[in-house]
């Protein structure tokens, strides 16, 4: 009887603010995400066509404004354990996004571009640890999957939305970039606006008020795993600025990049709560092994592609690969750390793994610029590869899910 008392003591947070709070923040990431990829696909194109900036220069601006969001990433995410109210965090983070795109219309340089993006990855750095920590706290353990893969389908339907109207805007106003960039900022801070008004701070105990002390040493052995596997993946892992890039090379114009973009976007969206589901039904694991060893099969596709409808191809698999990968990894996560470092260590991760992406961004522009379009590519499937093979071979054995209150 008092175990049955406790998991009625679980999943009462879900029946109130849990659900609540999913939905609210994947609309707030799907708003976010309608003016953030309004503008993305068209930042490369911009950069290169507009500005006149080189290849190298794309890479050097995606790296640094990942890296941004990746130091600040487990300083947020230790802190909104110390104070306890995470809230705060999101929404200051989404504000500096949505600020970033007044900066992005304004551009008269790329370092000015560089510098809206610094900011709008501020933003990400500063939310993004406190929000998957604050969805991980408003659900259930045996939900944390699905709600996940709900939040990031929600996130992604927004980057299929907003590539379209950018598209749309294109087609009416001449590819006038800069108008398309000042009209993105209105689903930005209209996603800040839903996340005030609807999200709630839930309930958590009081651990978050004692000393947090982090010894690696003291890690749960699968977290580290994952973390060394991921870790070797981004050193291969570029910014997707690349593949429109890719595109560019086989003369897509900047409408049919955009289409393009939509097509992984969509199946990213399509796929991300199923598999979510299936990591709570049979663990996260297979399914993360799965993904890295189909990254290194679509990376090579862009490498070996022979023509330009190959890409039709590669960018919805791309999509599934997302789908399989980023709502799953951090439920993963979860599910290997305690609950009052929860924010520190999805903190740690985002660092560590968006630090090397920096490098990564840096590597494949030399890579495409000395050595050929191919080489990034090849490169990164290579990695991907090793890191499934770690990631097989060093993870310890771990519980089986519990399916016994799955709805």
């Amino acid at each position: 009887m008092p175990a049955k008392s406790i998991r009625r003591t679980e999943r009462k947070p879900e029946e109130l603010p849990g659900r609540r709070n999913v939905l609210s923040l994947g609309l707030v990431s799907m708003f976010n995400d309608v003016a953030s990829e309004m503008v993305y696909p068209l930042i490369p194109v911009f950069l290169t066509t507009v500005l006149r900036a080189p290849v190298a220069v794309v890479g050097i601006i995606e790296g640094v404004a990942e890296a941004t969001a990746s130091i600040l990433k487990v300083f947020s995410g230790w802190l909104s354990d110390r104070v306890g109210n995470r809230k705060r965090f999101v929404a200051s983070g989404y504000l500096f996004s949505a600020l970033a795109k007044i900066f992005l219309a304004a551009a008269g340089a790329w370092f000015t571009v560089l510098g809206a993006r610094f900011i709008d990855r501020l933003g990400k750095g500063v939310r993004t640890s406190a929000r998957d920590a604050l969805i991980a706290d408003s659900v259930s353990e045996n939900r944390r999957g699905a709600s996940f893969g709900l939040h990031r389908a929600l996130d992604s339907a927004g980057a299929v939305v907003g590539p379209l109207l950018a598209l749309l805007l294109l087609h009416l106003y001449s590819e006038n970039y800069r108008l398309i960039f000042w009209i993105a900022a209105l689903p930005a801070f209209t996603g800040v606006g839903i996340l005030l008004a609807f999200v709630r701070e839930p309930r958590r105990q009081s651990v978050a008020r004692e000393p947090i002390r982090l010894s690696f040493r003291q890690l749960n052995p699968r977290f580290k795993t994952f973390l060394l596997a991921s870790g070797i993946f981004a050193l291969g892992n570029s910014s997707d600025a690349f593949l429109i890039l890719r595109a560019q090379s086989f003369g897509y114009n900047a409408v049919q990049t955009v289409l393009l973009y939509v097509a992984f976007n969509l199946a990213y969206s399509i796929f991300s709560y199923p598999f979510g589901k299936l990591s709570d039904r049979f663990g996260a694991k297979p399914i993360l092994i799965a993904a890295f060893i189909i990254f290194g099969m679509i990376y090579s596709g862009f490498a070996i592609a022979p023509a330009a409808a190959y890409l039709w191809i590669l960018f919805p698999l791309y999509g599934v690969y997302m789908a399989m990968s980023d709502g799953v990894g951090k439920a993963y996560i979860v599910e290997n750390t305690p609950a009052n470092l929860r924010g520190s260590l999805l903190g740690l991760f985002h660092t560590v793994t968006g630090g090397i992406t920096f490098l990564a961004s840096f590597i494949a522009g030399l890579l495409w610029s000395y050595l050929g379009i191919p080489a990034p590519f090849y490169f990164g499937a290579a990695l991907a590869w090793l890191a499934a093979l770690l990631f097989i071979l060093f993870t310890p054995a771990s519980p089986q899910p519990d399916l016994s209150h799955q709805a």
